[in-house]
């Protein structure tokens, strides 16, 4: 039989853990939000990068090709990610980096997951394997832009696995520029 004390530390407990689910993550580093036209614009590139590296490698049926290529869902990039040695260091090179087969390059995440409660976890975690994490903020959905780009129908969430493909390519010009640019703001 439990004492009316910890019955009470219990239920404050499960209040606090409640309290701090819905409050807004804090912004952490490496994160980009791409929204209208630039969204457009990303996502268009991301698709002739996917397009053009699977025209190199034809061998594998396209299911399996993008599984090589990308962890694809929620609870594939959580993990992908916890699989990650965590707190890498950053003076690790780009080379070295996309050397390693089970590594994510970075993640994009539909912003309109509804419930939110699905993927909050995701920028905490990202941040502490040094994984930038790509916001898709769309008013049509942005879990239907993100299945596009892998011919599924919807898709909250997308790793890009380092492949040294032309996507990680991209993603890595995005990324150097997002930098340079908050840089010099």
């Amino acid at each position: 039989m439990r004492s009316k004390k910890s019955s009470t530390a219990a239920a404050a407990a499960g209040a606090l853990s409640k309290s701090t689910l819905n409050q807004p993550h804090p912004p952490l580093q490496n994160q980009l939000c791409f929204e209208g036209e630039s969204l457009t614009r990303f996502l268009k590139s991301i698709k002739r990068g996917i397009e053009s590296a699977r025209e190199l490698d034809t061998t594998l049926p396209h299911k399996f090709w993008i599984k090589q290529q990308f962890a694809v869902g929620v609870n594939e990039v959580t993990r992908v990610l916890e699989r990650m040695p965590a707190n890498r260091d950053s003076k690790i090179s780009s080379d070295e980096h996309l050397a390693t087969n089970h590594d994510l390059q970075a993640i994009l995440l539909a912003s309109d997951c509804n419930p939110r409660l699905l993927t909050k976890h995701l920028p905490a975690l990202a941040a502490s394997r040094n994984v930038p994490l790509i916001f898709v903020k769309d008013t049509k959905e942005g879990s239907l832009r993100l299945g596009e780009l892998i011919k599924l129908k919807t898709a909250i969430a997308i790793g890009i696995k380092a492949k040294g493909s032309d996507a990680n390519q991209l993603i890595k010009e995005v990324l150097v520029r997002d930098k340079t640019h908050s840089i010099e703001n």
